[in-house]
């Protein structure tokens, strides 16, 4: 094997996703659905409720609030942006982790289903997210939330837009999220890494990829709000929620990762920092892997503190 990649991601750490254009890439992403139990609210451990929210053009879209059976009322609030390079729908393992994510820090998760490339590009999928966050604020009695204890997370390019939405909330002086969640983030539109150029044919990702995922995403590179479509190309980086950075180690988005954990620790925001090894992008796909466990156990660990 090329790269050093734990055996626990077999045989995930041999395949690539089949994208050779954004325009094949988005067609892939539109035929994903939501997993059964989340469609048709059939789990014992939690419920799911669809709703619509309006976002910033009119447009409505949907989300899940995924809620652990039982719960008491004034809960905390996940707001959870899935992966997928700004292309795919949710894949069934992005609704496992937030089902625990749900259980294990006794919050309710609201899974946004933004809309997507190249169909959307930027802005669109940012200010749908954004959108969200700021539903689930006004809407947090109904929803039986905590006001004070609402977050934002997600990984992929959900890391990208998670940030996103906390820079739009600081720069348009909406209230913030409690903390950023940010898994394996895209962050730089440039790619002038040495993992993007080490990077170039890893598994599950790699810089091909992300060089696609650019073009389907960002239409045009100069506009004024590319820092929220690119979080490393903010002119500013103070004056933003505390935030959990994880990153995969054979993985083109590891040093973009790492410099916007080091851009918001200069900036004084405070920066929980988890360097994963023997992991590629997406890693936990699988998630019986001690690594995985491992990991997401940290994330929970950080959520519980933060929500506590």
């Amino acid at each position: 094997m090329k790269y050093p990649i734990s055996k626990d991601f077999f045989p995930f750490s041999r395949v690539a996703p089949p994208i050779h254009s954004a325009r094949g890439a988005g067609w892939l992403g539109s035929m994903m659905r939501p997993p059964r139990w989340v469609r048709k609210d059939r789990d014992g451990e939690v419920s799911a409720t669809k709703q619509a929210v309006k976002s910033y053009d009119g447009a409505e879209i949907s989300v899940f609030v995924i809620t652990p059976r039982g719960i008491g009322e004034n809960a905390p609030c996940l707001v959870y942006l899935h992966g997928g390079g700004f292309f795919f729908e949710g894949a069934g393992y992005h609704y496992k982790i937030a089902k625990r994510y749900a259980l294990a820090c006794a919050c309710r998760v609201v899974f946004v289903q933004y809309r997507l490339a190249p169909k959307y590009p930027h802005p669109t999928p940012a200010e749908d997210c954004y959108a969200v966050l700021r539903w689930t604020f006004e809407n947090a009695d109904r929803l039986k939330i905590d006001e004070q204890k609402i977050a934002v997370g997600g990984d992929s390019a959900g890391g990208a837009l998670a940030a996103a939405v906390c820079q739009m909330a600081r720069d348009r002086g909406t209230q913030a999220p409690l903390f950023q969640l940010l898994i394996y983030p895209v962050a730089d539109r440039r790619m002038n890494y040495d993992s993007c150029r080490s990077y170039v044919d890893t598994p599950m990702w790699n810089a091909v990829l992300s060089g696609m995922m650019w073009e389907g995403y960002v239409k045009d590179i100069n506009a004024p709000d590319i820092a929220y479509a690119s979080p490393m190309e903010a002119t500013r980086f103070d004056g933003l929620p505390t935030a959990y950075v994880e990153t995969a180690e054979f993985d083109c988005l590891r040093d973009e990762g790492l410099a916007y954990a080091d851009a918001l620790r200069g900036a004084g925001v405070n920066v929980k920092l988890n360097q994963t090894e023997g992991t590629m992008h997406g890693f936990d796909i699988v998630q019986r892997s001690p690594i995985t466990v491992a990991a997401v156990q940290a994330r929970i660990a950080f959520m519980r503190d933060m929500f506590s």
